[in-house]
């Protein structure tokens, strides 16, 4: 990739290679850092993060970013002092792909090659082992209890000690539940309950499984399914990365990015990446479902455009009405954009920004209506899902299809966008919205979102202890917009106003921001946020920890480090702190 910031450039203010890095030396004992500025006291504990650390395996090179081997960073802050270490998570793929020297695991993007240590029959066996089938847990680390665990969609996750770093445990969570995936995001209540989604398949085809652990000391050996409602394609369940929770309902949105079946079981014969089994119907409604937290029902079903999503940023209810906040994009382009030979050829390519582009949309969901609300007078369409997100290009590697024939009962669910007629008043009575909800001639609801934002957002975060589920005003989140004047950007969002705080300085790439409550928390926004950084170009080098007052969203301290080795870019983190 060029880095010279040369007038070529498309987006001269980016720079990918803070994700091409590779961690070539654990720090496994902290390190000290350099303070700048003032760090509160009164922070006592450690930000954790994941994501990609080593994209290399011998003189291999994973295909994908989601691929790369997982590597867990540390940033314990005690007295207004920081500490920093980073170590790989020692995984069954991780170990056996450094003994082989080579990529003998199939990631997300890359296939692998045969492991010298296997015989014919080995290699050709291991295909059909689930125990084969890579369990890198490079997304997120979430608690359960007073443990912490790395996750990724394969449910297989790992527990970290938070103070060494260490791998200690590898937990299969099929093992307890019977499920085949589940999203990187969990819910943890505040009393240490957690809720995830899974998918599971059986003879009746893919199902969406709410699962609970209740808090204890035998989470994984109590877990149970609460809810569970079927795909509505039989050989085609939404790819989800995350989900959402109220004060009542389970909040689960089908995206149109499947995952094919058939073709997943071809892929593991083949040995092909998991990323070919994905089918992207770009005709198909999103869904949005209601289920009943206490009766483990489904209980409403809404659809909109066709969008897609990685991240909800919250959920709440509200006078007959449940609000979702999503940010989303007009289609899964954005995976495209984190294969390493299209990061490296980033800045040759006019339609990366565009294929990048994601705003984060409201979608206000009614509780209470009735068919008789029918009229006779067509309603036109007052707004339009491809009028709030940017035109981007055709999505390159996933395979498309609106055509496909399953029968009587598997037909697709689509829109005709010029033929589609609302017969109904709007359903939306809340104020303060432009949200607008229609019943269709079906029955069904259609919905129709608002610009929270008009900036790309992602890896969005809320006063997550107090707000999760609950009416909220603010959200942080990074900057998805590729070509801004500063890609590294931190913006704090409110989604009553509408507008917008920004913070960057040139070269610097934060992380994910994590909110922590003040002591004697008042308000929603009374505390700081905490965003791990680094730095682009060749000052590869070099990390750091930003505390900014969420408040003011200007910057209280820092903490700078020197590491002896390249520091890569993470994804998502948590906050553990000493007072629970």
């Amino acid at each position: 990739m060029n880095c010279d910031n040369k007038p070529s450039d498309l987006y001269p203010n980016c720079d990918t290679s803070i994700w091409l890095r590779s961690c070539e030396e654990e720090i496994t004992e902290p390190i000290n850092g350099r303070v700048i500025g003032t760090i509160p006291k009164w922070i006592k504990g450690s930000l954790l993060r994941n994501g990609p650390g080593r994209l290399k395996v011998g003189d291999m090179m994973f295909k994908h970013l989601f691929d790369s081997s997982a590597l867990i960073h540390r940033f314990h802050i005690n007295n207004g002092e920081v500490t920093y270490q980073c170590r790989f998570i020692q995984t069954e793929t991780f170990k056996k792909n450094m003994i082989a020297k080579r990529i003998v695991v199939t990631e997300f993007g890359t296939s692998s090659v045969p492991d010298p240590c296997h015989n014919i029959f080995q290699r050709f066996s291991s295909r059909f082992k689930t125990t084969e089938k890579s369990d890198n847990t490079m997304i997120s680390i979430y608690p359960f209890g007073d443990e912490y665990y790395s996750f990724t969609e394969s449910p297989v996750i790992h527990r970290i000690n938070i103070e060494t770093l260490k791998t200690e445990a590898r937990v299969s969570v099929s093992d307890f539940v019977g499920i085949v995936s589940h999203t990187s995001h969990p819910h943890v209540l505040p009393n240490g309950t957690v809720y995830n989604l899974g998918l599971s398949v059986d003879l009746s085809g893919p199902r969406y499984n709410i699962i609970c652990f209740p808090n204890g000391k035998y989470m994984f050996d109590n877990a149970h399914i609460v809810a569970s409602i079927p795909s509505r394609w039989k050989f085609f369940p939404s790819y989800m990365h995350t989900f959402s929770m109220t004060d009542n309902y389970f909040v689960i949105v089908e995206q149109p990015l499947s995952v094919s079946l058939p073709n997943l079981v071809k892929s593991n014969i083949k040995n092909e990446p998991m990323c070919s089994s994905f089918k992207w119907f770009a005709d198909a409604q999103t869904f949005i479902y209601l289920i009943c937290r206490k009766r483990g029902q489904l209980c409403h079903t809404y659809k909109t455009d066709p969008i897609f999503y990685l991240h909800i940023i919250n959920s709440y209810e509200d006078n007959g009405h449940v609000i979702l906040d999503i940010c989303t994009y007009k289609d899964p382009s954005m995976l495209d954009c984190m294969y390493i030979e299209s990061m490296r050829d980033m800045q040759n390519n006019p339609n990366y920004a565009n294929m990048f582009r994601a705003r984060p949309l409201r979608f206000v969901l009614p509780l209470y209506y009735r068919h008789r609300q029918i009229q006779k007078t067509p309603f036109k369409r007052s707004l339009s899902l491809m009028n709030v997100i940017p035109n981007i290009s055709t999505n390159r590697r996933l395979s498309k299809s609106t055509s496909f024939d399953f029968g009587k009962d598997q037909q697709l669910s689509t829109v005709n966008y010029k033929k589609l007629n609302f017969h109904s008043e709007n359903l939306v009575k809340l104020k303060g919205t432009t949200c607008t909800s229609y019943l269709l001639e079906d029955s069904t609801v259609f919905c129709e979102p608002e610009s929270l934002c008009s900036v790309g957002c992602e890896t969005p975060r809320i006063h997550y202890d107090s707000y999760s589920g609950r009416k909220y005003r603010y959200f942080y989140a990074i900057s998805s917009d590729v070509d801004a004047p500063n890609p590294g950007t931190l913006i704090k969002v409110d989604v009553v106003t509408k507008t917008k705080l920004t913070w960057c300085e040139p070269n610097c790439y934060p992380s994910e921001p994590i909110f922590v409550a003040g002591p004697n928390c008042q308000s929603e926004d009374d505390g700081v946020v905490l965003a791990s950084m680094v730095w682009g170009k060749t000052d590869e080098n070099r990390v750091g920890l930003l505390v900014l007052c969420a408040k003011t969203w200007t910057q209280m301290g820092r903490c700078e480090f020197t590491t002896k080795g390249p520091v890569p870019k993470c994804l998502h983190g948590w906050f553990a702190s000493e007072k629970k």
